[in-house]
């Protein structure tokens, strides 16, 4: 038997080598940028409405997508409660992905990074409030848990009439 090979064919080089956009933790100057990437899940009532002011002064709670060209997105925030009636606990929030990006993994990454720095600030838990299925949350270890293991300081600043569910895991 004469063994066949493939013809090779020449596979293009990618425009950018390892182009996989750049995960990091956002500066005060992104607020702008933040702001507006959140705009549109504010208009459709996925998000509460936040000046810029809060995002200048809560930048640091931030982790952010840049693409090649420097333009945000996605952003999720993580806030640390190290006094939580339960013991160390962060929220996640403010998590929003451009629409272009949307399925192709760029949330994901997002939270995975979320997670990874939620461990390394030694959190035993992280909550988030969503309005929306939660499916990716979910597929991350993420339940449904009421609002009653989360920090009570963030438990009450949640709005009633938006009907979020409480979801949580322990890390």
């Amino acid at each position: 038997m004469t063994p066949t090979t493939a013809t090779p064919h020449p596979v293009p080089p990618l425009a950018h080598p390892l182009a996989a956009p750049l995960v990091r933790a956002a500066c005060r100057e992104d607020a702008p940028a933040l702001a507006a990437l959140s705009r549109p899940f504010v208009r459709a009532g996925a998000l509460r409405e936040r000046p810029l002011s809060l995002y200048a002064a809560h930048a640091a709670d931030f982790l952010v997508v840049e693409a090649l060209d420097g333009t945000l997105e996605g952003c999720l925030g993580l806030r640390t409660h190290p006094d939580g009636d339960h013991g160390p606990a962060g929220v996640l929030y403010n998590f929003c992905v451009a629409r272009h990006r949307q399925g192709r993994g760029t949330g994901a990454r997002l939270l995975e990074a979320a997670l990874a720095r939620a461990r390394a600030l030694s959190l035993g838990a992280l909550f988030t409030a969503t309005t929306g299925g939660g499916g990716l949350f979910l597929r991350h270890g993420f339940t449904p848990t009421g609002p009653s293991p989360a920090p009570a300081d963030w438990v009450r600043s949640l709005d009633p009439r938006r009907d979020a569910r409480v979801l949580g895991r322990a890390l």
